[in-house]
């Protein structure tokens, strides 16, 4: 059965722009660098959905965190299409990614300063949570949350 979740996938147009963005602007690590993928293994497993895959991979998070990444990857042979500008959360489909912090107001001013966008003016309190929504650079959605309660999960911050 089902153990575990290990990471979110997110597709990007150049994937050394979305390293670099995700590195500088949101602070994560790069745990692997990125890798050309092809050949028969990668046929195998991905064949059926993208004949004749090639594809730029790279894992970005915190060392600690295990398998909770963010996988980034790049389709250099496939012309991919943008995210819809007029986009909403309510689409479906992947909606958002949740991030941890710890000070949600000291982060939200750091990010702003390197040019991010913020969907919400400032900063919510909900369930136990205080939270805030950004876009990143490829027009996808996170929500920034800091918990009340640290030792607890995010999702069972106020019950």
């Amino acid at each position: 059965m089902i153990t575990g979740i290990a990471h979110t996938a997110v597709c990007v147009p150049d994937l050394d722009e979305a390293v670099h963005w995700y590195t500088t602007v949101l602070g994560l690590e790069v745990l692997m660098p990125p890798v050309l993928m092809k050949g028969e293994a990668l046929e195998r497993d991905m064949g059926e959905l993208v004949p004749r895959t090639v594809l730029r991979g790279a894992i970005l998070g915190f060392a600690e965190s295990g398998d909770h990444v963010l996988e980034v990857l790049e389709y250099p042979e496939v012309d991919g299409r943008p995210r819809p500008a007029d986009a909403s959360i309510t689409d479906h489909g992947y909606t958002h990614i949740g991030l941890v912090c710890d000070d949600i107001a000291k982060c939200r001013v750091e990010l702003e300063a390197r040019g991010v966008e913020f969907l919400t003016r400032g900063v919510a309190d909900i369930v136990g949570l205080k939270t805030t929504w950004f876009r990143d650079r490829f027009g996808l959605m996170y929500i920034l949350m800091e918990k009340s309660q640290a030792d607890r999960p995010y999702y069972q911050q106020g019950y």
